[in-house]
């Protein structure tokens, strides 16, 4: 049965031109970069290394573009790993969609996929992954 873990993880949104986020290296540090709009990237971090993935990418969107906004909006979004309604995109890769009528961005890991939800939708969500397991384990 899948495991349902609450992980940690910097969230910082990125929101510039098109042209400067396609350009935008990405800080290393575990980062990923997830391009949720032409014009706003997530990049999603170990918490650990949250500020400073933030200054490095603060630093090199200024370079591309001077009206680039950086923000830390990690205690706005709720990090699950489960299974969801959207095929779990494979390690590396990521997908954007509704799960249990909430927006929210799945991003594939080598052992599974974490799930990012607005943090006012995250006990939703949790609530329902724990239910839809348990139905799930009955069945079987």
């Amino acid at each position: 049965m899948p495991e349902l873990q609450q992980r940690s993880l910097a969230v910082i949104t990125c929101a510039a031109e098109a042209e400067a986020l396609d350009a935008l290296v990405a800080p290393g540090h575990g980062a990923r970069l997830v391009r949720s709009a032409p014009d706003d990237l997530l990049v999603i971090a170990p918490a650990d290394v949250g500020d400073t993935v933030e200054r490095e990418v603060r630093d090199r969107i200024a370079a591309l573009d001077p009206d680039a906004l950086v923000l830390d909006a990690s205690d706005g979004w709720h990090a699950l790993s489960y299974i969801t309604a959207l095929d779990p995109p494979a390690g590396g890769s990521w997908v954007q969609g509704d799960v249990a009528r909430v927006g929210a961005i799945v991003i594939g890991d080598d052992d599974g996929f974490t799930m990012l939800v607005p943090a006012f939708h995250g006990e939703h969500i949790r609530e329902r992954a724990v239910a839809d397991a348990l139905a799930r384990e009955r069945t079987t």
